[in-house]
C-alpha cells in the first residue's frame, strides 16, 4: 500500500517546472521567426531614437516641475530600450508548459520547431517587468501634469504596479487554468482604479493647474490604449490562443507600446517645453490663458 502511494519527485517537479531551455535556444526561435524578432527590434530602434530626441527637447527646461516631468518621461524609453533587448536576448523569455484546459496546453509542436524537447509555449514574461517599471513613470508624468496632491499619485502608481504584477501572475500560472483567469480578473480590478484616476480624479486637478488642454489629449490616449492591453491578453496565447502566433501576439503588444509610449512622451514634451512657465506656475497663469501652441 505504502508502495502505491509514492510519488517519484522527479516527475513532480517535471510538473510544475516550466519548461528549462538556454538562452541561445530562446534566441534562435525569436530569431527564427521573422514577425516575432520583427516587433521587439522595432521597440529597440524606436525606443533609441526617442531617447535622443527627447533629451533635445528637453534641453531648455527651467521649472522643476517641467524637469521632473521629463525624467518621468525619459525613463519610458529607457526602461523600454532595456527590457526589449533583453526579450530579444531570450532572457526575459521562456517557454511554458500551459494547464490542462488550455488550448495550447499540446504545443510539442511549437517546441519541437525551435529544436527543443518537450511541450511548451512561447512566453515572452519579460514585457510584464518593462510595464511594471515603465507604466508608472507614465502616471507620474501625468500626475506631475496636473499638479495633483501625493495621495493620489501614490494611489494610481501602487495601484498600477499591482496590475501589472497580477497580470505577470496569469501569464505564468501553469498549475490551474481558472487560477490564471482568477488573477487577469484581479488585475483588470487594479486596472479599473487607475482609470478612474485617470478620469475622474486627475482632470479637476488639471484644470486648475491650467494644463487641462493637453491633460485631456493625453488622458484620452492612455485610457484607450491601455484597455487594448487586457483585450490582446485575452485573445491571445496567454489567454484563449484565439490569435496562437506567438508573432502576431507580440506585435500587437509592440505596437500599443509605441504608441502609448513614444507618441505619448512626445506629445507631453512638445507642450511641457512649449509651455515651461505654465507648468513651473501650475493654476497661477492659467486665467492668463499663456499656454502656447505645442511646436518645438
Amino acid at each position: 500500500m505504502l508502495e502505491q502511494l509514492a510519488v517519484d519527485p522527479t516527475a513532480v517537479a517535471q510538473a510544475v517546472e516550466p519548461l528549462q531551455v538556454s538562452q541561445n535556444e530562446a534566441y534562435e526561435y525569436i530569431q527564427d521567426d521573422a514577425l516575432l524578432s520583427s516587433s521587439l527590434w522595432a521597440n529597440i530602434a524606436l525606443a533609441g531614437v526617442s531617447i535622443l530626441l527627447f533629451l533635445y527637447m528637453g534641453r531648455n527646461l527651467q521649472s522643476d516641475r517641467a524637469k521632473l516631468i521629463w525624467v518621468a518621461t525619459m525613463l519610458v524609453p529607457l526602461v523600454s530600450i532595456a527590457s526589449y533587448s533583453s526579450l530579444v536576448s531570450g532572457l526575459t523569455v521562456s517557454f511554458t508548459e500551459m494547464p490542462a484546459g488550455h488550448a495550447l496546453a499540446d504545443t510539442a509542436n511549437i517546441a519541437e520547431s525551435a529544436g527543443i524537447p518537450g511541450e511548451g509555449a512561447f512566453s515572452p514574461w519579460g514585457r510584464y517587468l518593462t510595464w511594471t517599471l515603465s507604466t508608472p513613470m507614465i502616471l507620474v508624468a501625468l500626475g506631475l501634469l496636473a499638479d495633483t496632491d501625493r495621495t493620489t499619485l501614490f494611489t494610481a502608481v501602487t495601484m498600477d504596479v499591482g496590475m501589472c504584477v497580477t497580470g505577470l501572475a496569469a501569464a505564468m500560472v501553469t498549475s490551474n487554468l481558472a487560477l490564471r483567469w482568477i488573477f487577469y480578473g484581479i488585475s483588470c480590478a487594479f486596472f479599473v482604479a487607475v482609470v478612474y484616476i485617470l478620469l475622474v480624479e486627475w482632470p479637476a486637478d488639471a484644470a486648475e493647474a491650467g494644463t487641462d488642454e493637453i491633460f485631456g489629449t493625453l488622458k484620452v490616449l492612455t485610457v484607450v490604449l491601455w484597455l487594448a492591453y487586457p483585450v490582446v491578453w485575452a485573445v491571445g496565447a496567454e489567454g484563449l490562443a484565439l490569435i496562437e502566433s506567438a508573432g502576431l501576439t507580440s506585435w500587437a503588444y509592440s505596437a500599443l507600446d509605441i504608441l502609448a509610449k513614444y507618441v505619448f512622451a512626445f506629445l507631453l514634451l512638445r507642450w511641457v517645453a512649449a509651455n515651461d512657465r505654465l507648468v513651473a506656475g501650475g493654476g497661477t497663469t492659467a486665467a492668463a490663458g499663456e499656454a502656447a501652441p505645442a511646436d518645438d
